[in-house]
């Protein structure tokens, strides 16, 4: 075979510079056609995350339209994104060459490659948003009509606008309409707004007339993260600190309630992900999401997504409560809840105060702004069955050295909740925004708590706390940031301590 495509590039080591008019990186994000270049625009005076693909002439650019033309009055697209990288790029390339010798059209081998991208990139991926979906490193893509630019939220140098404008209002038209079918679902003037996934899980929400945006359709793509942060990775970011996370593990290994709160794209699902790997080993595990986002290292685990229904009698519907009410029924020892909105509170609570630990993430940006939404409609919790809750982890956006970041602002024990909803909690776990440092106290409540449900020492989880937090430390200064060997090293832990701390060279005292 000829042509050549590789979509799974390594990921680059990005510097972190807090200067940005510093910035001039560039790395691959489909070989060998295609790489993006981010740098300080003085122009702008912001930085561009420019993507760089081949580039046609006028010949080259009269050929790709008729073939495009040509090859959609026969290829099954559906089919082609049934096929592996490999195949897809073999049937597009048999076809695309059949119609150059039907047509006898001359073309150079290199022009040939050149054009043969374009026809991979709009037929088997998303056409101009493809090289940035292929970005590791991407987090949000977000386009806010016609004749403005394409903005992107990365991991390392966050919001960037990109060189990608869309001036036909048409042509931007027609990409909607090619997300939605790529959800499997249908957009138009009547029904104008679009809220579904794309194949690989990413989330995509649209809008389609100057009715409901006067600049046109506008789209968001929320990209799945295949392989989730790790532990040591949000250590190395300074997100979290090695305490948080050995509290977090201690909990998680005595079953306690936990749930993520914080606003929109603040980390909750990351740090949701990261808490995960310290579910012990032998645990069954039951995800219940709007959109597939968890992706946990582990085979006694049950993944559950929602699904919308089908036409304007709502059919076929399988909504978050339905999905919870089921999942207590399937013997689970840890119930996770991607997002938690509606009713589905109520038997997640009362999952909890049946024994069934629970993780979920939740809006809200305080302990008491989440008592009173899980008070008030739709959720209408009682009070008092908030007490099962353990303890509250809040996360947040924060400025650091003028670079945006993100912190796990404190952790809150809920201590008590009477029926008035007067909360009573305790802040052992809190991050000071004006040294950037993180603090903790030795007066868990849930340590107390551990301790009266299991027979534990408290000074024995605190000691615990501490052997944990250098081994996490440890782990994160050896740059042990893989997915796989994280979740070795704490399912080794669990089964033999003294060996996985005696490889990392730390003394028990």
């Amino acid at each position: 075979m000829s042509i050549k495509i590789n979509l799974n590039q390594n990921v680059p080591a990005l510097p972190k510079i807090a200067d940005k008019t510093k910035i001039n990186v560039r790395y691959a994000l489909i070989s060998p056609y295609v790489s993006v270049h981010i740098y300080w625009n003085k122009k702008y005076e912001e930085l561009i995350y420019e993507i760089e693909e081949p580039i046609l002439d006028e010949n080259e650019k009269n050929l790709l339209r008729d073939l495009e033309k040509s090859l959609e009055e026969f290829i099954n697209v559906d089919s082609i994104l049934e096929k592996d990288t490999e195949s897809t790029i073999n049937y597009i390339e048999k076809n695309s060459r059949s119609l150059i010798e039907e047509l006898g059209i001359k073309i150079s081998e290199d022009s040939y490659k050149k054009i043969f991208y374009y026809l991979f990139r709009d037929f088997a991926g998303i056409n101009e948003m493809e090289p940035i979906i292929k970005d590791y490193f991407i987090e949000d893509i977000e386009c806010n009509g016609k004749d403005t630019p394409v903005y992107v939220v990365h991991r390392v140098y966050r919001n960037m606008r990109t060189n990608i404008v869309y001036n036909d209002i048409d042509k931007l038209s027609n990409f909607v309409e090619k997300l939605a079918q790529r959800c499997g679902k249908y957009i138009s003037y009547v029904n104008p707004i679009l809220d579904g996934s794309l194949p690989d899980g990413s989330r995509v929400n649209a809008t389609y007339t100057k009715d409901i945006s006067s600049r046109g359709p506008t789209f968001t793509i929320r990209k799945f993260t295949k392989i989730p942060w790790t532990p040591t990775q949000l250590l190395n970011m300074g997100t979290i600190s090695p305490e948080m996370l050995a509290y977090f593990w201690i909990l998680l290994e005595h079953k306690s309630n936990i749930l993520i709160t914080g606003g929109t794209a603040s980390g909750k699902t990351t740090l949701l992900n990261a808490m995960a790997f310290f579910i012990p080993p032998e645990a069954r595990v039951v995800s219940i999401e709007d959109t597939r986002e968890l992706n946990l290292s582990r085979e006694n685990w049950l993944p559950s997504v929602t699904r919308s229904s089908f036409g304007s009698q709502k059919i076929g519907e399988v909504d978050l409560f339905s999905l919870l009410r089921s999942s207590f029924r399937q013997n689970p020892d840890y119930v996770i809840v991607g997002e938690v909105r509606g009713q589905e509170a109520s038997v997640l609570f009362q999952g909890m105060a049946s024994g069934h630990s629970s993780i979920g993430t939740i809006h809200a940006d305080s302990v008491d702004t989440l008592i009173k939404r899980l008070e008030t409609p739709p959720i209408n919790l009682s009070p008092t069955l908030i007490n099962v809750l353990d303890c509250v982890a809040i996360m947040t956006h924060a400025i650091v050295k003028k670079q945006e970041t993100r912190k796990l602002r404190e952790i809150v024990e809920i201590v008590n909740v009477d029926s008035n909803g007067t909360a009573f909690t305790n802040t052992p776990f809190v991050w000071n925004a004006q040294d950037n440092s993180f603090y903790f106290k030795k007066d868990s409540k849930v340590f107390q708590k551990i301790t009266t449900k299991f027979g534990t020492d408290f000074e024995t989880l605190n000691k615990e706390l501490i052997i944990r937090a250098r081994l996490l430390y440890e782990m994160q200064k050896r740059k042990v940031f893989d997915f796989d060997q994280n979740q070795k090293i704490i399912n080794q832990y669990y089964k033999n301590p003294k060996a996985v701390l005696e490889a990392f060279g730390i003394n028990i005292i």
